[in-house]
């Protein structure tokens, strides 16, 4: 399958499903605390990581996330790792307006955001753990680029496929991506036929079985 087809694959799933179906192989599944900073959004692609960490002395080197703005494409999401920090952005308008210009699909950051009404003009999807007008200069420095990071307690591999939208984010390693897709569009199916049933009368504790929702014969014990 071709990369692009893989990614219209994870396209027509949300997070929810994606988090499923990485449950049932055993993997971490998906979380939740990095939501878009404006407007409702949903971005699929594979990341480009970022590894950010506090600003040390020396000469001032390329602002955090140049160099992968700059190794990203229209198939990329840029993952920033800045372990959780609140108190400083790291991700501003001139990065989205760059990421933008290049077709990458969005950010996803670990970390708060600035400039959100720039990003918004933009059409650039932005998800992080809030907004703050404290800048990068002086306070951060970009520690790796095309490495593993973490996010939201996620480990993050370059190339790894992203998708995340209002509920929260997943990761899916690249070389289980296709397992899970398969996975992931099954779930999608059952709970719309579920879903219908409802909507046609089915009471909830019928329609709803655990073991239907996992994908099991009601005579199956659910493990």
């Amino acid at each position: 399958m071709s990369n692009s087809s893989l990614l219209d694959r994870f396209a027509a799933l949300d997070s929810a499903a994606v988090s499923d179906a990485l449950d049932r192989l055993g993997m971490p599944c998906g979380a939740g605390g990095i939501r878009p900073v404006w407007g409702p959004a949903a971005v699929v692609g594979f990341a480009v990581t970022v590894g950010l960490e506090p600003r040390a002395e020396g000469p001032a080197g390329a602002h955090i996330a140049t160099t992968a703005v700059e190794n990203a494409d229209d198939r990329s999401v840029i993952v920033v790792d800045n372990q959780g920090r609140t108190d400083v952005s790291c991700w501003g308008g001139i990065l989205s307006l760059g990421a933008s210009l290049r077709g990458v699909r969005g950010v996803v950051a670990d970390g708060v955001c600035r400039d959100v009404a720039e990003a918004r003009e933009l059409g650039f999807p932005v998800f992080s753990r809030g907004s703050i007008p404290a800048t990068a200069r002086g306070r951060l420095q970009q520690r790796s680029t095309g490495e593993l990071v973490r996010v939201a307690g996620l480990t993050v591999e370059q190339g790894d496929v992203i998708v995340a939208d209002e509920t929260g984010i997943a990761v899916v390693p690249r070389g289980r991506a296709e397992e899970v897709a398969q996975i992931a569009t099954a779930i999608v199916a059952r709970e719309r036929t579920i879903a219908d049933e409802v909507r046609a009368g089915a009471p909830l504790s019928q329609a709803m079985h655990d073991a239907r929702l996992a994908g099991q014969s009601e005579e199956e014990p659910v493990r």
